[in-house]
């Protein structure tokens, strides 16, 4: 499935600290299925679009793409700036709308005397996605609902909006554009293979560390930083937005020096959303 001799390459072995990853379980055409994107021809990797929006309460980019398309159609588009961003007053009215997971709004004026798109993180990225989707697209001075956009908003179509807004956020997006880490693109190549990891094991709490040696294929980028950039990357592309989506839990353990610790375990919903037909090899040929 990768390279022979991988996983005993010495700088792979020092950056797995022993831990063997998950998705060495996998035969070689599964592990092959998952690198690539789901669709009607790959059925290694499914999302089911058949969920009920009580179902789909704990997925915090679905409601806030909810708010935001009906705010849109209702108001026949929101204001834009010059540079193209949302006005401070559609960001200002959205601030008080929003609910997102580890959100503190009061730390948001902390640093900033005035609040900008891109300066709030919940609005910037459901704004990107819904782009992305073709959900909203600018018109003039002006973000407006897509004849889709406006399709999806009755109670009936949250499972399609759910489904359309996950495959094009971890699969067509670079979620590496948010966190501003010098590795590229890592470790959405593998977004199939991850998320299969974590089906397999995030029943518990784990923390960002160990998924990422548990989960994830390590590439030269990741095995030569200087920091553990590998770690982050997983975290800020991976564990929060399933978090943001509602398929992750997340919790903080204080450490020493008062530095937080977060732990991530699977909600109700992963298992239900994301469904999988793959093969495991037999232990005596595995590798």
């Amino acid at each position: 499935m990768v390279a022979p001799g991988f996983l005993q390459n010495p700088s792979v072995r020092k950056w797995l600290k022993g831990v063997e990853p998950v998705w060495t379980m996998l035969d070689f055409d599964s592990f092959d299925a998952l690198r690539a994107e789901p669709s009607a021809s790959n059925h290694a990797i499914r999302l089911e679009p058949n969920l009920t929006e009580t179902v789909l309460s704990g997925s915090a980019v679905a409601r806030t793409a909810e708010v935001f398309l009906r705010r849109a159609t209702d108001t026949n588009g929101l204001k834009l700036t010059t540079t193209g961003n949302l006005s401070r007053a559609v960001v200002a009215e959205m601030i008080e709308i929003i609910e997102w997971p580890d959100l503190d709004k009061g730390k948001l004026f902390e640093f900033h005397k005035v609040i900008n798109e891109p300066d709030f993180l919940p609005l910037h990225f459901v704004r990107v996605l819904a782009e992305a989707t073709k959900l909203a697209r600018r018109q003039g001075e002006k973000l407006i609902s897509t004849r889709l956009g406006k399709k999806v908003l009755v109670p009936e179509q949250q499972g399609v909006l759910q489904a359309l807004l996950f495959h094009i956020a971890f699969w067509h997006l670079n979620l590496g554009y948010f966190d501003r880490n010098p590795i590229d693109v890592w470790p959405q190549r593998d977004v199939g293979v991850v998320l299969w990891s974590l089906s397999t094991l995030a029943n518990d709490w784990l923390d960002r560390d160990g998924l990422t040696r548990l989960c994830t294929v390590p590439v030269v980028g990741v095995l030569e930083a200087a920091s553990d950039f590998g770690s982050f990357a997983m975290e800020t592309r991976m564990l929060r937005p399933l978090v943001w989506f509602g398929l992750l839990e997340q919790k903080s353990e204080r450490q020493i020096g008062l530095v937080a610790r977060h732990l991530y375990r699977k909600t109700a919903l992963f298992d239900r959303f994301v469904k999988f037909n793959v093969r495991i090899e037999e232990p005596p040929i595995r590798h």
